[in-house]
């Protein structure tokens, strides 16, 4: 699981629309589905289209494992950070990742753990 976290976060950090959408190909299965405090998307082009407006929101802006990815039975749970390159996080979060038996993820939940002030 540590290797499709890794690619997890890939998808978040990718800008580029091409090689982002082959890595949520690699990535999520296709009729995975992403929910979080401020989402709930099924299917890859929602996914790939929930990114791109984060990616809006915060450009710049790079995923981070938080610390060590703790998975079995397919599932995952992990801590991250969102950041501007070299900077302290802006946005802290925990994700559950569920893996089919290929190993594509089928669902991700997540949490925000810490937010700016608005």
């Amino acid at each position: 699981m540590q290797d499709i976290i890794e690619r997890y976060l890939d998808c978040w950090n990718e800008t580029d629309p091409a090689a982002r959408r082959k890595l949520v190909e690699q990535v999520w299965a296709p009729d995975a589905s992403y929910t979080d405090p401020l989402a709930e998307v099924a299917g890859r082009d929602a996914i790939e289209a929930t990114i791109a407006a984060v990616q809006g929101q915060f450009p710049g802006y790079v995923f981070t494992l938080a610390g060590p990815v703790d998975a079995h039975h397919r599932q995952a749970r992990f801590s991250w950070n969102l950041a501007p390159a070299g900077e302290e996080p802006v946005v802290v979060g925990s994700d559950v990742a569920l893996a089919g038996p290929d190993g594509q993820l089928t669902a991700v939940f997540g949490f925000l753990d810490q937010v700016p002030a608005v």
